[in-house]
């Protein structure tokens, strides 16, 4: 009779062979330090724009292939703990950006570049030339999202239909002064609603931008003077 030691042996490699391959597929398809939003936080509703045609550019951002949220392990960390401490509000997070590639923003620039694509100009820069979107800062070579650890975000709270956003005064990457968290140009209500979501964000670890009331970068983000170009996917 024949030793059958060796098949046993290659079957059972080739079973550990494909069951590392499965692993290495699920957890390797984020670079190390890198996690996807709601794999965290579960509840936090996922509205990533650049994956769709409803953003300034009119059309889905190059880069953007799956609609998910991906960010740092430490900015996910730290973001799970606002989203905890704000269901002691009744409230929760909606995600519009995280992690953008270098591509992305290397498309944002050809955009602005061109005179004639203004399809969205009504909605997210009424009151702005897109000419001067890059003189002014609206649009710039590098981002801090694309360092991994930048968020764009609003509140939500339970409503019919589903969760409903809490009024802030303007959209989201809407260009324009009032924009601006402190801005005088909405209602006491509307800032009290941004800072809400300014304070918490702050108390667990991130940073505003004075022109952005949805945009918060990690302080101590892992890569701060790195600029990744992975795809969203």
């Amino acid at each position: 009779m024949k030793n059958r030691a060796p098949l046993i042996l290659l079957h059972t490699l080739s079973i550990l062979l494909i069951a590392v391959s499965a692993v290495t597929t699920q957890a390797g398809g984020l670079p190390a330090g890198f996690v996807y939003v709601d794999d965290l936080i579960p509840e936090i509703v996922l509205e990533i724009r650049y994956y769709s045609e409803d953003n300034f550019t009119g059309r889905r951002v190059k880069g953007y292939e799956r609609p998910v949220g991906i960010i740092s392990e430490q900015a996910a960390d730290a973001l799970q703990r606002v989203a905890t401490e704000l269901k002691e509000f009744g409230h929760g997070l909606k995600n519009y950006d995280a992690y953008r590639p270098q591509r992305a923003v290397d498309d944002f620039v050809q955009w602005a570049k061109n005179p004639d694509d203004q399809s969205k100009k009504a909605k997210y820069y009424p009151e702005v030339d897109k000419a001067s979107l890059i003189r002014d800062g609206y649009i710039a070579k590098r981002s801090g999202h694309s360092r991994g650890s930048t968020v764009d975000l609003t509140l939500v709270y339970p409503g019919l239909g589903g969760p409903q956003e809490l009024d802030m005064g303007t959209g989201w990457d809407y260009f324009g002064l009032e924009s601006w968290p402190d801005s005088h140009a909405v209602t006491p209500v509307q800032r009290a609603h941004r800072m809400l979501l300014r304070v918490l964000m702050e108390k667990h670890g991130f940073a505003p931008l004075e022109q952005e009331w949805w945009h918060f970068t990690l302080r101590d983000e892992p890569f701060p003077d790195k600029y990744f170009d992975f795809p969203i996917r």
